[in-house]
């Protein structure tokens, strides 16, 4: 199983200014190609935490995600740590250079040429659906911090990454509280241990009071964890399976 993680960088999500959407979306996407977000991690827009994290993020994981951070202004500094994180110089790409120009026209300016630079070695990929390109350094993709651009850029990942095995989901809502399903669940879940085993209380609810999901990458894995799930609840027990 392929894993991930997410570098989420900015004073205002931190600062409370602004709620982070970009998590949500990419964990997402990610599910649909079968790979499993497994750390998130905030942070300022300092130079060095932002290296030092991309650095350490990168190493235990098949591929990362930064969000935040790329635009031309003081704290836009991602490039440049994504830079330091592998000991690399910043290079001017001609071809970004060349669309803003194309983009801004006349009004182009040092400030937006300033998004033109990247970390030497840098690969940048675009499609024709999404010309704009985005930076990958290694295994860490560097994708904006605006929500609209940050899901515009997704569907890059399914030609990078492949996307023929996704995660499978199924559910179930069960009449019974958390405590009393523990015996049946911990049953399942020592029996299925490559099936991805769930438990979120209903509050408010009086009819459906848990649900249960189980995902995996092998369909039949998971369809047989359900099933033995349903099958150890007490009979005539009011229940609902997604």
């Amino acid at each position: 199983m392929k894993t991930a993680a997410a570098l989420v960088i900015g004073n205002e999500l931190l600062s409370g200014k602004v709620a982070d959407a970009n998590v949500l979306a990419l964990a997402r996407e990610l599910r649909r190609l079968g790979v499993k977000l497994r750390r998130v991690v905030m942070v300022l827009d300092d130079l060095d935490t932002i290296a030092d994290e991309v650095r350490a993020l990168s190493a235990a994981h098949d591929w990362v995600f930064t969000s935040g951070g790329v635009g031309p202004t003081h704290d836009d500094v991602t490039i440049e740590a994504v830079a330091r994180a592998f000991g690399v110089s910043i290079e001017v790409s001609a071809d970004v250079e060349r669309m803003l120009r194309s983009h801004y026209g006349g009004r182009v300016t040092d400030g937006h040429l300033l998004m033109a630079r990247v970390p030497s070695g840098a690969r940048l990929v675009a499609t024709p659906s999404m010309p704009w390109p985005t930076v990958v350094m290694r295994n860490v993709w560097v994708l904006p911090g605006v929500p609209e651009i940050f899901r515009m850029k997704l569907p890059l990942l399914c030609d990078e990454i492949g996307c023929e095995r996704p995660f499978v989901s199924l559910a179930v809502i069960t009449s019974l509280d958390e405590a009393d399903l523990k015996p049946m669940l911990d049953a399942v879940v020592a029996a299925y241990p490559d099936v991805e085993i769930g438990s979120y209380p209903r509050w408010g609810d009086l009819a459906w009071r848990t649900k249960l999901t189980f995902d995996g990458l092998v369909p039949e894995r998971v369809r047989a964890a359900r099933d033995a799930f349903v099958d150890r609840l007490p009979l005539g027990t009011p229940l609902q399976t997604e």
